[in-house]
């Protein structure tokens, strides 16, 4: 067997190996990150709860300053809906987010539908519990679920999505806090 042929032997052969372990692969990912912020609960809530406040820490909402923005429906409550369109960078693409669920005193939940540069829905939340009376913990998760093969990209997908919630909660400590 000359060389070359052996070479794409073990190509074709690492291929079809990393194809079947995605078929077994657990399509479900799930990001939580957390922090604790010295300002009381309600505090915290009402101010995550209301979407064009993450201008002020999401990682995302500060990739591209220029993006267009669209807001439908009464913000900080279910069914208001924030839509972005970036044309100059195509990392940050378009798409919606909308408020699906509050569950007042601490809870909001989210759907995020992306556009481009992928079309993907994703679910996300945020919930905010009193550690005392001046101190609140924020956990802020992220929810999907990956289609093959994209799934064997799941560790790498899972750590920059990871680092990016605890940047936008370093973030939003540091809003929080300031003010």
């Amino acid at each position: 067997m000359s060389t070359v042929l052996m070479i794409i032997t073990i190509i074709v052969a690492l291929v079809v190996l990393l194809l079947i372990v995605a078929l077994f692969m657990d399509k479900n990912m799930t990001i939580e990150k957390s922090i604790t912020i010295d300002k009381p609960r309600q505090q915290v809530f009402d101010y995550v709860k209301y979407v064009k406040n993450h201008d002020n820490f999401s990682v995302w909402a500060m990739m591209d300053p220029e993006m267009k923005k669209e807001y439908r429906g009464t913000d900080g409550q279910e069914g208001f809906v924030f839509a972005w369109d970036s044309i100059k960078k195509k990392n940050v693409g378009a798409g919606e987010q909308e408020i699906k669920k509050v569950s007042a005193p601490n809870e909001i939940d989210w759907e995020l539908r992306f556009f481009r540069p992928m079309q993907d829905v994703a679910k996300a939340k945020m919930i905010t519990d009193s550690v005392s009376g001046n101190q609140t913990k924020v956990q802020w998760g992220f929810y999907s679920k990956m289609k093959f093969p994209m799934v064997l990209m799941k560790p790498m997908i899972t750590g920059m999505l990871g680092k990016s919630l605890e940047k936008g909660l370093v973030n939003l400590k540091g809003v929080m806090e300031k003010g």
